[in-house]
């Protein structure tokens, strides 16, 4: 009799992770393309959540889908762990080439989208503590990759949790 070979959780973590991580990269060029990048709204992070967690959701599905409807719980957070964790290594590159090559002005632009915000928020600020605010910001900017990376961790972890307790459906022992 032959035996059916069962799909690993690595595998979809992968495929699921790159895929997560090419529609954010598209998301991103679009802001960029409607010169929206800079944009301080919510909204901006919001979407690229649901996009993180649309594709957590249907990688486990999948994974389930082609495990003969059997998933464990421990199989489901590895897949949303791992797949937000590939997409999370693809947003840090992407955002370092980004920075690097397709907007190499980024820190000013952002600096000056900073400083303008600052002067409405908060009028009595003098253009030396804007300054000092800001140069702040860019000597700390790093902080930025690590926080991508545990958000997005985070993330997965969570709605993998939720997705396996409710998908969850054990496979007979025999």
């Amino acid at each position: 009799m032959e035996e059916t070979q069962r799909p690993t959780t690595g595998k979809y973590a992968l495929i699921y992770g790159l895929l997560t991580g090419a529609a954010g990269i598209a998301f991103s060029l679009m802001l960029h393309f409607m010169d929206m990048q800079y944009d301080q709204s919510a909204s901006k992070q919001i979407i690229s959540t649901l996009i993180l967690i649309a594709f957590i959701i249907l990688a486990i599905y999948q994974f389930k889908r082609a495990n003969l409807s059997f998933i464990s719980l421990s199989e489901a957070l590895k897949i949303g762990i791992g797949a937000s964790a590939v997409a999370a290594i693809v947003t840090i590159l992407y955002l370092l080439v980004y920075i690097n090559a397709i907007e190499p002005d980024f820190h000013e632009k952002l600096a000056e989208v900073t400083r303008n915000g600052m002067r409405e928020q908060n009028p009595a600020l003098t253009t030396e503590q804007i300054d000092n605010a800001i140069a702040m910001q860019s000597k700390f900017f790093w902080i930025t990759y690590p926080v991508i990376l545990v958000f997005n961790m985070f993330i997965g972890f969570v709605i993998s949790l939720i997705t396996g307790v409710i998908l969850k459906k054990k496979a007979p022992e025999y």
